[in-house]
């Protein structure tokens, strides 16, 4: 998730940029950026590698002192980390410089009316194209706020922007849609931040910017209107925390900040999937028609919680392709001798890309002379790079050990590739493929929805505390549910969890049951031909002594448990989008209450980088 800073005042505005860049650094970057304007010329030195690159290189080439500029930190959706794809971006006539935070959905149709008009464009990234048609505008309107407001009306997709002009010395603009921006008042001095963290050290009071706004500032005065240039009035808030705080936006801890941002993750996962003719479109998977046509058998491969991801795919991508998936332990796969042939497709689940486990898996499948698609959140690591596509997660830097929104849009990116498979084979028509995107993205609001009323699992948390088992229970698309639910208490809050495919309780399992004994169970969809039969198995496992916590959808008038969590209603393949959340949650409060670092569990680390 990139940062973006902007600084208008009385002082020179590259130590501020500096500071404001180096308390973004948490979000996740590959690329740093700063240009000031001084003297009717903006100037820009931009960098990739982390913030210190920058900072050398501007001990090296100073910048002039300007009370007007923006800074940037990348973290690549449209383009490598180079140089050249980094923030800032200007115009062609070096009038405009821009700093942009999202995806331009409709950056391809921009960009070729551009240069169908004689545009050239330097780097590979949707940014530019901002640029561009802001010089254009500002050109014709001699008015920076004027200029963004027309542009913004072009857009499609999510975005905060930032923009300086060499015409409009004491002037910074930003707008924004779907994508954090807020202001920091100063004195004599404001800001544009996409995270109070970038302005905390000068000042505590901000100012809201509402959807689809424009915000002008000057070292003096602000001004918000909407994208037409109509007035808006804007709440101003106090800061109440300190700047190690304001890293994590005011949350205690970066995952439970994680876990509140699954909504904006899942919609971002989403953006840009249809082209002009509404189809589903996946450009990044670089294989043809043809060859996924030839396509006979799918295996999903990942480590952890992008293994039960891929369990959870498994469903979605037989359902719709027809083609029989198997998932396997990335650390497992190449020691088996599996079966592998120029018709298989392998597709590498890897948050971070940089799994070695999956690493060399993926190596193995191409050996084999396998097709390999990784599903990634981290742009130009190894698994990418070594794949024949890939599809980019856009959950943003996921800090917390363990994983929350990486986990959700893995599933979600794993279940695009099943309906792109459908679509290029036949299986699936425009009409029906768009009616699972539609549902899909229903599902951020439904998030939100259960995330703003999700109190009751401190009371569960403090209820189990001294248990010393927990078990949980779930069929079909549950059991995966199931199993990631005990990874997160295990690594989280140390506790002995183990996640069942409830249909085999009688065969085993049931023998852990005793009195007291703490079940969560995942209850099927009410439509779902499984839901009567895990009632069933709620009554067996009640009837020997244990407290049931079940996770039902809203609608299911057949639980009355007074331990049921009640998610939002959904169609049974999404259902675990939403199961899962209660269980984040419940892991998170309990590590809580033992006591425990959230963020850094002992003996684990973000990326495993070793086998």
């Amino acid at each position: 998730m990139c940062g973006i800073v902007g600084y208008v005042g009385k002082s020179d505005a590259t130590p501020a940029l500096l500071t404001g860049l180096a308390r973004l650094e948490y979000r996740g970057y590959d690329s740093a950026g700063i240009s000031v304007l001084a003297n009717e010329k903006i100037s820009t030195l931009k960098r990739a590698g982390k913030l210190s690159v920058l900072v050398d290189a501007l001990r090296e080439h100073p910048l002039p002192q300007g009370r007007v500029g923006i800074g940037h930190t990348r973290w690549a959706t449209h383009g490598s980390p180079v140089d050249r794809n980094a923030h800032p971006h200007m115009d062609p006539d070096d009038q405009i410089a821009i700093i942009h935070n999202g995806i331009i959905e409709n950056y391809q149709l921009l960009k070729s009316e551009l240069e169908r008009a004689g545009h050239y464009f330097i780097s590979d990234t949707d940014s530019e194209v901002v640029a561009h048609l802001l010089g254009i505008e500002y050109k014709a309107s001699g008015d920076l706020t004027t200029s963004m407001q027309r542009v913004c009306q072009r857009l499609h997709g999510n975005f905060s922007l930032v923009a300086i002009a060499t015409s409009s010395p004491d002037v910074l603009v930003g707008a924004r849609r779907n994508s954090p921006l807020v202001v920091g008042l100063g004195h004599g001095e404001n800001f544009l931040a996409s995270d109070v963290a970038a302005f905390i050290s000068f000042t505590k009071r901000a100012l809201e910017i509402g959807q689809n706004q424009v915000v002008t500032l000057t070292s003096q005065s602000h001004l918000i209107t909407d994208f037409a240039g109509v007035v808006q009035s804007a709440r101003e808030f106090e800061v109440t925390w300190d700047a190690g705080a304001a890293e994590k936006n005011g949350f205690p801890h970066f995952m439970a900040k994680e876990i509140m941002e699954q909504p904006k993750s899942l919609a971002d996962c989403l953006l840009g999937r249809l082209d002009e003719r509404e189809h589903l479109m996946l450009n990044e998977i670089r294989l043809s028609d043809d060859e996924i046509r030839d396509i006979e058998k799918v295996i999903i491969i990942g480590c952890g919680s992008a293994f039960h991801a891929g369990m959870i795919a498994k469903y979605g991508i037989e359902h719709w392709s027809r083609l029989p998936v198997e998932v396997e332990l990335a650390s497992e796969f190449r020691y088996r001798d599996p079966i592998i042939t120029r018709s298989t497709l392998v597709i590498a689940i890897s948050q971070s890309g940089e799994t070695m486990d999956t690493l060399m898996a993926l190596r193995h499948a191409r050996d084999q002379r396998a097709k390999v698609i990784s599903i990634c959140n981290t742009h130009g690591a190894s698994i990418p790079r070594e794949s024949d596509g890939v599809i980019y997660t856009q959950a943003g830097p996921e800090i917390a050990v363990a994983s929350t929104k990486a986990f959700l849009t893995q599933i979600v990116a794993a279940y695009l590739v099943g309906l792109y498979i459908a679509q290029v084979r036949g299986l699936k028509f425009i009409d029906e493929v768009r009616d699972i995107l539609d549902e899909l993205g229903e599902l951020p609001e439904k998030i939100e929805r259960y995330l703003e009323t999700s109190e009751r699992l401190k009371e569960l948390a403090l209820e189990f505390k001294s248990a010393q088992s927990i078990l949980f229970l779930g069929r079909h698309v549950g059991f995966p549910v199931a199993l990631e639910g005990a990874l997160k208490l295990k690594e989280l809050a140390y506790m002995h969890a183990e996640g069942f495919a409830a249909g085999e309780l009688k065969h085993g399992p049931i023998a852990l049951i005793e009195e007291g004994t703490p079940v969560l169970v995942i209850m099927p969809s009410p439509n779902s031909p499984l839901h009567d039969k895990m009632v069933s198995n709620v009554q067996e496992i009640e009837a020997r002594g244990a407290r049931a916590i079940i996770i039902a959808a809203e609608s299911d008038s057949s639980i009355t448990s007074l331990r049921a969590i009640r998610i939002p209603d959904s169609s049974v393949l999404f259902q675990p989008i939403l199961a899962v959340l209660p269980l984040q949650l419940f892991a998170y409060e309990s590590a809580l209450v033992r006591g425990y670092d959230v963020d850094q569990p002992r003996n684990l680390a973000k990326s495993v980088t070793v086998e």
